[in-house]
């Protein structure tokens, strides 16, 4: 298992906005420096909910890459790829769909909810029931052992967990697998030993850290190759060889970033700022914004918690700030249009780098389309050996 692995993704069906930097690509930037990162255009999804509104898919795709690089995302750290251009992701769904149960993906949480917010459109369709499980072949095509996800993806990723499982069960159990095994113990050397009183110690006596440390020991060999080391997985736990790993779901903050209303920031909300707002679009936005409707000219009291504004100061100002704020506000000390300054200020200053970073790619498109041409080409190569191990599994390696 590629345990230090990561499989995020986002779908283009419009411009970023603050609330996807803070809520997502923010914390891109921050894993890429520690993990193996792999950030996805999700094109596939998008055509699940936007089937009939395709013509905003590909302008969609190129501004998100550019918001991401303007971000701080890095080619260098990370692969940048489109779902679509690499086709074992649709292959590797197909196969699924053949061995999960209709069940699983009808109690998904987000099914119903997504069909009730979404009543305006007709998504009683194969692909949107399916797009749980094209994200679980998203995730495990790449044998990702994380997945940075909200607490209202969790239920996406144990799905993708019991498809994996239930995939293993059928399929993982090799016909010589115990004489495979066995000569792959051999290969971690003097631990092997120490790895089989820690299997007995498992499966006799239902010891969980004899568990934990016999994955450790194998994560920590150095003489495993992947396969050896998938077989010595499924031999830990009495099952088969595992060709789909169990990813684990790394729960990310959810974003605390309000719209220009007070609601969440959203594009269905119209209450957005996008990631690369004018400053001059920044200020007339922020300054339109409405405020606690207690005051009602320049000499009346507010209540900063009843104020959107205030919310964006929660996000963008220090101590200080938001002491003279509430101080200035509860005594109407200062105005309205005072109080939104440090927040357009502090807009500003954040999209700077991002406006910076951009010019590069915006002046020189070609060389947005290399980075995820190249991106995309890493995602095969890796995406094909994953799907060579589950067609020999399936039958199909003729």
């Amino acid at each position: 298992m590629f345990a230090n692995r990561i499989l995020s993704g986002m779908r283009p069906t419009g411009s970023l906005h603050l609330g996807h930097y803070h809520g997502v690509i923010k914390n891109w930037v921050e894993l890429q420096t520690r993990h193996d990162c792999y950030f996805m255009v999700a094109d596939w999804h998008a055509l699940t909910t936007n089937y009939d509104e395709v013509a905003i898919i590909e302008k969609s795709i190129w501004e998100m890459v550019i918001d991401w690089l303007a971000s701080g995302v890095d080619p260098e750290q990370a692969t940048i790829f489109i779902q679509s251009k690499v086709p074992q992701h649709a292959e590797l769904h197909l196969a699924l769909s053949m061995v999960t149960p209709l069940g699983w993906l009808e109690r998904v949480p987000t099914y119903k909810d997504q069909m009730d917010k979404l009543n305006h459109k007709d998504l009683a369709t194969y692909g949107f029931l399916g797009y749980p499980l094209l994200q679980a072949a998203d995730i495990l095509v790449y044998k990702a052992g994380l997945v940075p996800v909200g607490e209202d993806q969790v239920p996406h990723i144990e799905l993708t967990r019991e498809v994996a499982r239930r995939f293993n069960n059928l399929y993982g159990r090799e016909p010589n697998f115990e004489e495979l095994a066995k000569a792959a113990v051999k290969k971690i050397g003097k631990a092997g030993k120490q790895f089989e009183q820690l299997r007995t110690r498992y499966l006799q006596d239902g010891d969980g850290e004899a568990l934990l440390a016999a994955r450790e020991l194998l994560a920590a060999s150095q003489n495993l190759g992947n396969s050896d080391r998938e077989r010595l997985q499924g031999y830990l736990e009495n099952k088969g060889k595992i060709i789909l790993p169990e990813s684990e779901a790394l729960l990310t903050a959810a974003s605390k970033m309000p719209g220009l209303d007070g609601n969440k920031m959203s594009k269905s909300y119209k209450n957005t700022i996008t990631m690369r707002e004018t400053p001059e679009d920044v200020s007339k936005k922020i300054r339109a914004m409405p405020t606690d409707p207690a005051r009602v000219r320049r000499t009346d009291a507010g209540n900063p918690d009843k104020c959107p504004v205030w919310q964006l100061h929660e996000v963008y100002s220090g101590d200080d700030t938001k002491e003279w704020v509430k101080a200035g506000c509860t005594s109407a000390g200062i105005g309205c249009l005072e109080c939104k300054q440090p927040v357009i200020e502090a807009v500003v200053r954040e999209q700077q780098p991002m406006f910076e970073r951009a010019e590069k790619y915006l002046a020189n498109p070609n060389l947005v389309k290399e980075i995820v041409f190249e991106g995309c080409h890493k995602a095969e190569l890796v995406a094909r050996e994953t799907m060579k191990e589950v067609r020999e599994a399936m039958g199909l390696g003729y």
